[in-house]
Parts: C-alpha cells; sequence; structure tokens
C-alpha cells in the first residue's frame, strides 16, 4: 500500500533532519535534535493547507483561472471554487522522483507536462539539504517547450518559533503590501510604514490576522531577504530567500481546520504577487531552453 504522501526520503546532518516526499516533492517535516522547526504532516496524511509545498507554475491565486498569454486565452482548473481561482499551480500532487540521495541531500525533478489552461512542458528540480547552518532548497526549472512561457514559483512552508501565534515577534523586511479584495486578490498597494503592517522591526504579531503579500522587499549588500520569528528572548527561526524571490506572503492561518488554526505562520517565498499572469508583475518569461534557478532556506535562532 502506497503512503499518502508517496516514497520518503530523509536526510540528516548535525542534529538537523527533514524529510521530503514523492507526492509534490516538497518539504514535509523538518527538525532540530527532535524540535520540530516546520508544522509538517504525517506521511499518511494528504498534505494539509500546502504545508511544505512547491507552487508552481505559478504561487497563489489567478482570478477566475483566466487569463491571456502570447495572444492566446487560457483557462485553469478553479482549485480554489469557493473564490472561484485557481490556486498554488500544478504540480502539488504530482508524483516527483528522486535523481540523487546522500545522507545529508536528495534531489528530486518532476516533467509537467502541457495541459489545457497550460500548454507549455517544464522539467522541474529540487536539491534540499541539511547541514550545520539549517535547510536550504535549490530549485531550477527548465521551459522544455518550443515557445516562451508564463512562469511564477514559491514554496509553502509553516513555521514554528516556540511560542503561540499571538506571542511570536514577526520581521518582515517589505516597505509595501497588497490590499485584497473579498477573494484575497490585489486590488492595490500600500506602504507599511505607520500601519498594523509594518513589520520591518520585530514585534509581536498580537490579534493580526494575516495572509497578505509583501513586496518592495528590502535585502542585503548579497541580495537576499530574510523573515524572522522569534520568541521575546530572541529563539525561534528565520526563513531566508536569494535575489531570485521578490515577494514574501504571510499567512497565520485563521482559516485553518480548527487542529491547524493559528498553530504556526506560513511564510512564503514567491517570485511574483498573486494574479501575476494577469497582471504581469514580475511575472517571469521563459523562453524555450531557458531555466530559472532560486534558493532559499530555514536558519534556526538560539
Amino acid at each position: 500500500m502506497r503512503r499518502a504522501s508517496g516514497e520518503q526520503w530523509s536526510i540528516r546532518s548535525d542534529g538537523h533532519e527533514a524529510v521530503v516526499v514523492e507526492v509534490g516533492g516538497g518539504l514535509r517535516t523538518y527538525t532540530l535534535d527532535g524540535v520540530p522547526l516546520v508544522d509538517g504532516y504525517g506521511e499518511d496524511e494528504l498534505c494539509p493547507a500546502y504545508a511544505g509545498a512547491v507552487l508552481a507554475p505559478w504561487p497563489n491565486r489567478v482570478r477566475d483561472g483566466r487569463y491571456v498569454f502570447g495572444g492566446m486565452s487560457h483557462r485553469l482548473p478553479l482549485t480554489e471554487p469557493e473564490r472561484h481561482n485557481a490556486i498554488h499551480g500544478l504540480v502539488v500532487w504530482a508524483r516527483w522522483r528522486a535523481t540523487k540521495a546522500t545522507a545529508d541531500t536528495v534531489t528530486v525533478e518532476y516533467d509537467l507536462p502541457s495541459q489545457p489552461g497550460y500548454p507549455w512542458a517544464l522539467a522541474l528540480t529540487s536539491t534540499w539539504q541539511v547541514g550545520p547552518d539549517g535547510l536550504r532548497a535549490s530549485h531550477t526549472v527548465t521551459n522544455v517547450d518550443t515557445s516562451p512561457c508564463p512562469f511564477g514559483f514559491s514554496v509553502h512552508p509553516y513555521l514554528l518559533a516556540g511560542a503561540p501565534v499571538p506571542e511570536v515577534h514577526l520581521r518582515i523586511p517589505a516597505r509595501t503590501r497588497l490590499l485584497l479584495d473579498g477573494r484575497l486578490l490585489p486590488i492595490g498597494a500600500a506602504k507599511v510604514a505607520g500601519t498594523e503592517y509594518d513589520f520591518t522591526q520585530a514585534r509581536p504579531i498580537g490579534s493580526l490576522q494575516l495572509d497578505v503579500a509583501f513586496g518592495d522587499v528590502i535585502r542585503d549588500e548579497d541580495g537576499h531577504s530574510e523573515v524572522t520569528l522569534t520568541t521575546a528572548d530572541g529563539r525561534g527561526v528565520a526563513v531566508w530567500a536569494d535575489g531570485s524571490f521578490g515577494w514574501w506572503q504571510i499567512f497565520t492561518g485563521d482559516t485553518l481546520p480548527e487542529q491547524r488554526r493559528r498553530r504556526s505562520v506560513a511564510v512564503e517565498p514567491m517570485t511574483c504577487p498573486p494574479d501575476a499572469f494577469r497582471s504581469g508583475k514580475d511575472l517571469i518569461i521563459l523562453e524555450p531552453g531557458q531555466a530559472w534557478h532560486g534558493t532559499w532556506g530555514i536558519r534556526p535562532l538560539r
């Protein structure tokens, strides 16, 4: 009998252990010395709320599942029917294959076929690694089709900082946030300075409910940015991303089923904002044979 999440690939090093799964090619668990740093799920459980999932060829939502590219209209399946949106791409339920595995590293791949709504073929590769500095994930996506294609990418881990969500001190290196309609689709943007959404300096989340994309990212000299979630004494986790990611989606889990509601915080590095297939905002156009590369990771803070 197959597990719901398929084959399991465990990687270990220096007290760090992660499990990557066949179904979705994502991160099921990540622990340090046995203490969970991500809010994962059981191997016989369907991936809940996109926990640890790879989101491609678009992250977040596409309004009505409809968009125009290259002068042609396309219609995606409405995978969020209650809001009439297409959400989180096409690879979450696909079976990935391991092509290389060592004690501390696993590489998984998936070939996305062209299909109605997204008539382009992609080759996706993810390398997951653990070591003294934490977990690192490197992703490559190549257009193996004969025409250009629209593309976006994200990953969806839920982080545990060692405190209840209202007590977590959150820092988001971003100057703006998207304004959303009732379907969680963008209708504008606003600066965060001086508002309740200003987390450029770490402070408690409190009662604030977040399912928001933050942009105009503040980067270090290497082009990286980093979101931190800590307790009052500074312990917790950081999620970092390289210059390939220009957006952070933060979700405090308020709409999840009761057993997971407001239990952890999803911190998603994104290449583009919601509805980028329609707006074109930061949308990546992959030419035939062109590859996109991105790297991010989780770093424990002690």
